[in-house]
C-alpha cells in the first residue's frame, strides 16, 4: 500500500508542472482573444486586431486594403490568419517578420502606414489596461511571478498565443470529401500550382514575382526590405486556405475574384478546367473555423459581461 501511495504522489508531482503550464498557457490564450477584439491598443479607440481580421473571411477583411485610425490608406491586402502559427515569415514582403510576437507592433506602432497609430504612444498601453481590475487579473494569471503588470512585451505574447489557436483543419479537403469537380480541380491544382502553393497550408513561404518587375510600382515588395535588385516585386506566396471567404486577392487586394487571381498566374486554362480549379479551392474552406466560437469575440471576462 505504501508503495501505490508514494507512486501515486510521484505522478501527481510530475504532472503538477504540466498542469500549471497548461493553465498558464489557456490563460494567455484567452488573454489573447480579449486584446484581439480590444480597441484600446489603437491611439483613438476605433480599431481593434479584428477590425482587419474578420472570423467570417477566414481574418482577413474583404476588403481591398484597410485604412488606418488617420485614414490613411492602407498598402496591403489583410491576409488570413488560419494556422498562422505554422508561418515564417509572416508578412506579404518582410523576411525579418519571422515571429508573431515581433509582428504583432507593425500594426500597434507601424508608421508606413499608419494603422492602429501608437507610435511614440507605448506607455498609454500600459497606463489603460492597468486601470482594468479584470485586464490586471487576466494578466496575473497569463503571466504568473513578480512582475505581473501589463505592458506591450505581455500583450505581443498573449496575442501570439491567440494566433497559434487559430488552427483550421477541416475543410472538406482534409476530410476527402471533395466533390467530382475538385477532385478534377485538385489534379489541374497538383499539375499547375503545387509548386509554390505546397504543403498542408497551400504555401511554400519563398518570395516569388509573377511577371517583369517593374521599379515604377509604389509597392516593390521584397525589395523595400533588402534593397536588392533581384528582390523587386517579389511578394510571399499566400496560404490558399479559406482562400473562397478572402476576396479580394493580390498583396494589394487588386484581383477582385478568385476568377481573376486564377486568370493572373497565366495558366490559360479551358472554362471547365477553371472552374474544376475553382471549385477544389472552394473545398479549402472549414466552415468550424469561421464559426468557432472559441475565436469570435469574448461576450464575459473574469466572470463578468463585457
Amino acid at each position: 500500500m505504501k508503495n501505490i501511495v508514494a507512486l501515486l504522489a510521484t505522478i501527481m508531482l510530475c504532472a503538477a508542472p504540466q498542469v500549471v503550464a497548461r493553465s498558464r498557457h489557456d490563460a494567455r490564450v484567452e488573454l489573447g482573444r480579449r486584446l484581439f477584439y480590444d480597441a484600446d491598443l489603437s491611439r483613438d479607440g476605433t480599431m481593434s486586431c479584428a477590425t482587419c481580421h474578420e472570423q467570417r473571411h477566414g481574418f482577413a477583411d474583404g476588403n481591398r486594403v484597410h485604412p488606418g485610425v488617420t485614414d490613411e490608406p492602407g498598402r496591403r491586402n489583410v491576409p488570413g490568419l488560419a494556422n498562422v502559427g505554422h508561418f515564417s515569415p509572416l508578412t506579404w514582403a518582410d523576411p525579418r517578420q519571422t515571429t508573431l510576437e515581433r509582428q504583432a507592433a507593425v500594426p500597434v506602432f507601424g508608421t508606413h502606414p499608419v494603422e492602429m497609430g501608437m507610435a511614440g504612444m507605448q506607455a498609454e498601453i500600459p497606463r489603460r489596461l492597468g486601470r482594468d481590475p479584470c485586464y490586471r487579473q487576466m494578466f496575473a494569471a497569463a503571466f504568473p511571478g513578480r512582475d505581473q503588470r501589463p505592458d506591450f512585451a505581455k500583450v505581443a505574447r498573449a496575442l501570439a498565443s491567440f494566433e497559434r489557436s487559430l488552427i483550421s483543419r477541416d475543410a472538406p479537403f482534409d476530410r476527402n470529401q471533395l466533390s467530382p469537380e475538385a477532385i478534377a480541380g485538385w489534379s489541374v491544382f497538383r499539375r499547375s500550382c503545387a509548386s509554390c502553393h505546397k504543403g498542408p497550408d497551400f504555401t511554400d513561404m519563398a518570395f516569388h514575382r509573377l511577371g517583369r518587375a517593374d521599379p515604377a510600382a509604389p509597392d516593390q515588395g521584397l525589395y523595400e526590405a533588402t534593397g536588392k535588385q533581384a528582390d523587386r516585386g517579389r511578394i510571399r506566396t499566400p496560404s490558399l486556405r479559406n482562400v473562397a471567404v478572402t476576396a479580394p486577392y493580390w498583396h494589394d487586394g487588386s484581383a477582385l475574384t478568385l476568377d481573376d487571381a486564377i486568370a493572373r498566374h497565366g495558366l490559360a486554362l479551358a472554362p471547365a478546367r477553371s472552374r474544376a480549379l475553382a471549385a477544389f479551392l472552394g473545398a479549402l474552406t472549414d466552415d468550424r473555423f469561421l464559426n468557432n466560437p472559441a475565436f469570435s469575440l469574448p461576450q464575459t471576462a473574469c466572470g463578468m459581461k463585457l
